[in-house]
C-alpha cells in the first residue's frame, strides 16, 4: 500500500481498520465452523469419558472375581465363616429397621438368624 501511495507523493506511516464487516454467509460460515468444533469437542469428551468407565467397569469386575475366590477359599477353609456372614447380613438389615420410622415384626429366619439351623 505504501508503494502504491508514495507514487503520489502520499507518505503513510500508519492504517487502523475502524470498522469492518464481513457478508452474512461468511459469518455464518464461521458460526457453523465452531459450532462443529465444539459438537468434535463434545464427542471427544464422550469418548474419553466411555472409556474410563470401561475401564472403571473391568477393574471392578476384576476385584469381584478375586473377592469372590477369596470368599470360596474361607467357605472351604471354614464353613463358619457363612454363618459370620449370616449374622453380618442380619445385624445390617437390623440395622436398617431400626433407623427406619415403620415398625416392623420379623421372625428370626426372615433375618437370616435360624440359629437351630447353624449348630
Amino acid at each position: 500500500m505504501r508503494e502504491r501511495l508514495g507514487n503520489f507523493y502520499i507518505l503513510v506511516d500508519e492504517i487502523a481498520i475502524s470498522d469492518l464487516s464481513f457478508s452474512r454467509e461468511y459469518e455464518k460460515a464461521i458460526e457453523d465452523k465452531q459450532i462443529s468444533q465444539q459438537k468434535a469437542e463434545r464427542m471427544k469428551y464422550i469418548v474419553e469419558q466411555a472409556k474410563q468407565k470401561k475401564k472403571s467397569t473391568i477393574i471392578k469386575a476384576t476385584a469381584d472375581v478375586e473377592a469372590i475366590k477369596l470368599i470360596g477359599q474361607a467357605v472351604s477353609k471354614n464353613p463358619a465363616y457363612l454363618q459370620l456372614e449370616k449374622i453380618e447380613a442380619a445385624k445390617f438389615v437390623a440395622k436398617a429397621l431400626q433407623n427406619s420410622n415403620n415398625k416392623i415384626l420379623l421372625d428370626s429366619e426372615l433375618l437370616m438368624m435360624n440359629f437351630d439351623l447353624m449348630s
